[in-house]
């Protein structure tokens, strides 16, 4: 399953359900999100800077990654942006390919 970086920051009510779940009922809420559309997280992390939150995510396809990005930032309680991720493989794969130009 292709791997996703997660970053995403809190805004407005999110960061007030942060307060008052805490860091561990939201990285619960973001596995149920995650197993929605079939996905599964392989790492949470909260940080300091510009970015609250990291997440390492499996997702089954480009669709579902762009469906969790879409429905997380319509909430209004975080923005988020999503970087496919590639394995050493697949950038040899890549590597391999004599694209025209």
């Amino acid at each position: 399953m292709p791997k996703y970086l997660v970053q995403a920051n809190y805004v407005g009510e999110g960061i007030k359900g942060l307060l008052k779940e805490g860091g561990t009922g939201r990285r619960a809420a973001v596995e149920k999100l995650l197993g929605s559309v079939g996905g599964k997280m392989e790492s949470f992390y909260y940080a300091f800077g510009g970015t609250d939150l990291f997440i390492v995510a499996d997702l089954p396809d480009n669709v579902s990654a762009a469906a969790l990005s879409l429905t997380v930032n319509a909430s209004g309680a975080a923005s988020s942006r999503v970087t496919v991720l590639l394995t050493a493989e697949e950038v040899d794969a890549a590597a391999k390919k004599t694209p025209s130009y």
